[in-house]
């Protein structure tokens, strides 16, 4: 059974660090575009981030660049993202996907996702 999960989310202040873990299980993550996508209460899902299968390709919304580092450990079948001087807007609920192209963020080329993991940054 193709199966994504999240980690690592939870409440911490404006200015401070988070670092999500994205496991996979019953698929090799190692072959995949992994992409990091977050949702906010009343909006769409929108692209965060996103790294190719090899690692060599990297892409960041503008909203978090600067700010967000993506990397994954193919050998530990997992990818991160490692969130830096984090604002209130980047509250959301964030989702890590899997995608047989070459790193993309749209998120209709993704064919699994997780349930996602809950990121509040508030004071």
């Amino acid at each position: 059974q193709v199966q994504l999960v999240e980690s690592g989310g939870g409440l911490v202040q404006p200015g401070g660090s988070l670092r999500l873990s994205c496991a996979a299980s019953g698929f090799t993550l190692g072959y995949y575009t992994i992409g990091w996508f977050r949702q906010a209460p009343g909006k769409g899902r929108e692209g965060v981030s996103c790294i190719s299968s090899n690692a060599r390709t990297t892409d960041y919304a503008d909203s978090v660049k600067g700010r967000f580092t993506i990397s994954r450990d193919n050998a530990k079948n997992a990818v991160y993202l490692q969130m830096n001087s984090l604002k209130p807007e980047d509250t959301a609920i964030y989702f890590c996907a899997a995608s047989d192209l070459e790193a993309t963020m749209d998120r209709d080329e993704y064919a699994y996702w997780g349930q996602g993991t809950q990121v509040t940054v508030s004071s």
